[in-house]
């Protein structure tokens, strides 16, 4: 899975919505609080306005607050909201998806990644982010992380 900039910068701007929940907060103060281009960030929030997870505020005391509690708001419904599915292969459903041969397995590998990637990012929530208190399986998954011993090289991809 590849997080782009627009949900990365998405998730952050959404996190600070969850901290400030008794006012509404200007895309300004956002963009300086998570270090994200203004500019950038107006197109985020436009797009999480019109998925519903924030709402836009009129007034000298506006700006962008969350549509709803952020208990009730996860991760996995921001990346939706950004990016579409959270795992595609070639832009078809996992379902009934079908290979041949030695690669006959492979479609329960991207259905494996799909159901640990949904059980990370739908058991995360912005009340979770907010309180800095992850779920136990995201601490889990990001223990395994910190102790893998590989070394992965400062390029993403082999020359």
């Amino acid at each position: 899975m590849r997080i782009s900039a627009r949900t990365d910068y998405a998730v952050r701007a959404m996190a600070e919505l969850a901290c400030s929940t008794e006012h509404p907060l200007k895309a300004e103060d956002i963009a300086g609080r998570q270090d994200i281009p203004v500019r950038f960030l107006f197109v985020v929030l436009s797009e999480l306005r019109q998925a519903r997870l924030v709402r836009s505020v009129r007034g000298p005391e506006g700006g962008y607050a969350l549509a709803r509690p952020p208990a009730e708001i996860t991760l996995a419904d921001v990346i939706r909201a950004m990016d579409g599915p959270l795992v595609s292969v070639r832009d078809l459903k996992l379902t009934g998806l079908e290979y041949q041969g030695a690669a006959a397995p492979m479609p329960d590998v991207w259905r494996a990644v799909r159901a640990s990637l949904r059980h990370v990012l739908e058991g995360t929530t912005l009340a979770d982010l907010a309180s800095g208190t992850l779920p136990e399986l995201v601490r889990e998954r990001a223990r395994e992380y910190n102790d893998d011993v590989r070394t992965y090289p400062s390029h993403p991809h082999p020359l």
